[in-house]
């Protein structure tokens, strides 16, 4: 299992890539409106910018701006 570095920066901006485990699998490109779901339910709760984002059908990469952390909104 890879060791993740999170930055702890107000406003920091992050890449990051998903790799779903079966490659060559198509879910991500079938399932985009329940992907939007997942994505919009994870920013209600903790708020971010998508400031870049590629589906492909096995895998993503996104680039996100994070806000800064309130009491309510808080990365961990």
């Amino acid at each position: 299992m890879p060791t993740y570095i999170r930055p702890h920066i107000p406003a920091a901006r992050i890449f990051f890539t998903v790799t779903l485990q079966e490659r060559g699998s198509r879910v991500l490109v079938d399932q985009v409106p329940r992907l939007r779901a997942a994505v919009a339910l994870t920013k209600a709760e903790r708020p971010f910018r998508i400031d870049a984002w590629v589906v492909l059908p096995d895998h993503l990469h996104c680039v996100w701006t994070l806000r800064k952390p309130t009491p309510r909104a808080v990365w961990t």
